[in-house]
């Protein structure tokens, strides 16, 4: 599959990294990294592996993918709830933006 880096995908989504050797796959969005306290667009998981433990976790935003190996389910509460992340995010990443500041 190509890249199609503008809107978020779907969890259960495998991709790769630009900067990761393994494929990885996305198991949540909007996510904040704790130690860091950044904002991520998704989490995910080393694939095939799956959750190892919380060392394994890779944050990321959607500039960092490569390519969608295999895209997960679009269904009709995933395309509305998509919208609403998208929004949160934005809000999330201008807020955080301007606490830098």
């Amino acid at each position: 599959m190509s890249n199609s880096n503008t809107t978020l995908i779907p969890i259960g989504s495998v991709v790769k990294l630009k900067k990761v050797e393994k494929p990885v796959m996305i198991y949540g969005r909007h996510q904040i990294q704790t130690s860091s306290k950044r904002i991520f667009d998704y989490i995910a998981v080393p694939y095939p592996e799956g959750n190892l433990t919380d060392d394994f976790n890779v944050f990321f935003n959607r500039e960092s993918i490569d390519n969608i190996l295999y895209r997960g389910y679009d269904s009709p509460i995933e395309l509305i709830l998509r919208e609403q992340v998208e929004k949160d995010l934005e809000n999330s990443k201008k807020k955080e933006k301007t606490d830098e500041i």
